[in-house]
């Protein structure tokens, strides 16, 4: 498989468990103490980093330090926008259209020879 998908897969993967992380507790501990959401949110996140670290030491290998993070936000809003659509409910916007935009923007500058 090559580097980049496997970078990208793993990178996906990733992300599902970080914006879990960062913003499943916001629907489903809302009625506990900060500090639950917190430990619960930590436990989640050493999945994100169990899958991101070999991600990155894969992809840097073979693109840079820039490209790697442009593919990470990448990632990011495409992990996103589904989350907060079909998990958290929240309207589709626009905005993300032209958010994507943009960082199709970043993807040809940051990866163009």
């Amino acid at each position: 498989m090559p580097v980049v998908l496997q970078t990208t897969l793993l990178l996906i993967l990733s992300n599902l468990f970080m914006t879990l992380a960062w913003y499943g507790h916001l629907r489903n501990l809302s009625h506990k103490a900060w500090y639950v959401a917190v430990v619960i949110s930590w436990g989640i996140a050493f999945f994100e980093y169990v899958l991101q670290v070999p991600a990155n030491r894969i992809g840097y290998g073979v693109m840079s330090l820039a490209q790697l993070k442009i593919l990470q936000e990448v990632v990011t809003l495409s992990v996103f926008v589904p989350f907060a659509f079909l998990y958290m409910g929240q309207p589709l916007k626009l905005d993300y259209l032209w958010a994507g935009l943009c960082l199709l923007g970043a993807v040809y500058f940051i990866f163009r020879a």
